[in-house]
């Protein structure tokens, strides 16, 4: 009768402990699931949004693989909401499979700017993506990079010993920059080989337009180096406009060279704004076309100083963007001839947005066509004299070896 009792008794404990703990375990889940639910709501209810895409979207699961991380995750220490979070933007912009549409940080917003400011701490070299690789568009002139033996065109397979595979663009240069004095290794890949190199960073300047002169069999030419698109390049193309008008209106000078290889671009009114330097007012520079707005024309809207002069344009497979524009626009209407290799090929528009936070967002929003109707996008601007420099392994151009430059003034005063 008492093991009777007793076993009652632990059954009744039994029941009550299973029904309290599913009782807890309800709860709890019930209290999780009003807790994504919760989640959920506040997901769907973005202030001022017009956009329907994405209303009827659980988001369930992206809650459920936040909380799985936070609690499972051996390395507490990386569980930082705030990565996950801007981690969680990064990949919805890069499932567009655009590598120019991509978000950025608060601090790569930053970093991104002051690029076109012509101010930054790294190794001074400008990065671009040829067949989702990243790849070397622009050593910078007197960069520690320059000075390196860094080349346009090699491939970064690895940054201090990490992969770039699948890297995007702000993504390598967040890895590369760093504060001047401290050290970067890089794994290059140039005619199928491999070779490492050691750069200190060094704080990085640079100046949009420099002007110098060439002089051979006592005639002299005037030579502009285009090192970007940027926010002070035009004042800075002025500046050295009024002193080569001036030249050329003094007759002290033949003709003038601009030199656009390794220049990666920057901002297209720029390109617009130079290219009316040498074209008649109206001409279109280059039109812009998209499928969700109008299409807008870059026309020349100011008179030109240097409409008269003879002109040659230097471009290379660093050349790209803006340059191909300006490039490709003086070209279209026979205006300059252009030496040396064939353009990068990227003849696409992106828009940079300031969001919450100092935070960013570059969005492919455009394609562009120069005044012919050419879409150079991935194809690049073939010169119509075509020159290749070669340098020795490990070696930087020099002046000595520039056979794209000295084509370029034999043109001029022959």
């Amino acid at each position: 009768m008492f093991k009777k009792k007793a076993t009652n008794i632990i059954l009744l404990l039994s029941v009550v402990v299973f029904l309290f703990g599913s009782g807890f375990k309800l709860g709890q889940y019930k209290s999780r699931i009003g807790y994504i639910q919760q989640l959920n709501k506040s997901v769907f209810s973005r202030p001022n949004s017009t956009s329907s895409i994405g209303k009827n979207l659980d988001f369930t699961l992206f809650w459920e693989t936040w909380e799985e991380l936070e609690k499972k995750f051996i390395d507490k220490n990386k569980i930082d909401p705030q990565k996950m979070y801007y981690g969680a933007i990064k990949g919805m912009a890069s499932s567009l499979e655009d590598p120019y549409t991509f978000f950025l940080t608060p601090e790569e917003n930053k970093e991104s700017k002051d690029d076109l400011a012509g101010k930054f701490e790294g190794i001074g070299a400008q990065l671009g993506l040829q067949d989702n690789r990243i790849v070397i568009v622009a050593p910078l002139k007197n960069s520690p990079a320059k000075r390196a033996g860094i080349n346009a065109g090699d491939f970064i397979n690895k940054v201090d010993d990490r992969s770039t595979k699948g890297w995007t663009l702000p993504q390598a240069v967040s890895k590369i920059r760093g504060p001047k004095g401290t050290k970067v290794k890089l794994t290059l890949e140039r005619d199928s080989k491999e070779l490492d190199l050691e750069i200190v960073r060094e704080q990085i300047r640079v100046e949009s337009v420099e002007l110098n002169y060439e002089k051979k069999k006592n005639q002299t030419v005037a030579y502009i180096k285009l090192n970007q698109f940027g926010d002070n390049t035009n004042d800075e193309w002025d500046r050295a406009i009024a002193e080569v008008a001036l030249r050329w209106q003094n007759r002290e000078i033949k003709g003038l060279i601009i030199d656009v290889r390794d220049n990666p671009g920057g901002y297209l009114d720029s390109s617009v704004y130079l290219a009316s330097e040498f074209l008649p007012l109206g001409k279109m520079v280059v039109k812009q076309t998209s499928t969700t707005q109008e299409s807008k024309s870059y026309e020349v809207e100011r008179e030109g100083r240097l409409l008269e002069i003879p002109l040659l344009v230097i471009i290379n497979k660093g050349s790209a963007s803006a340059s191909e524009i300006l490039a490709g626009a003086l070209r279209d209407y026979k205006r300059a001839i252009l030496v040396g290799e064939k353009s990068f090929g990227k003849g696409s528009v992106q828009e940079a947005t300031n969001l919450k936070d100092g935070a960013g967002i570059h969005i492919t929003v455009a394609k562009w066509i120069l005044p012919k109707g050419d879409w150079i996008n991935s194809k690049g601007i073939e010169p119509d004299i075509k020159v290749e420099n070669k340098t020795k392994e490990g070696s930087s151009l020099t002046r000595e070896a520039d056979l794209q430059l000295e084509k370029a003034i034999e043109q001029l005063i022959k």
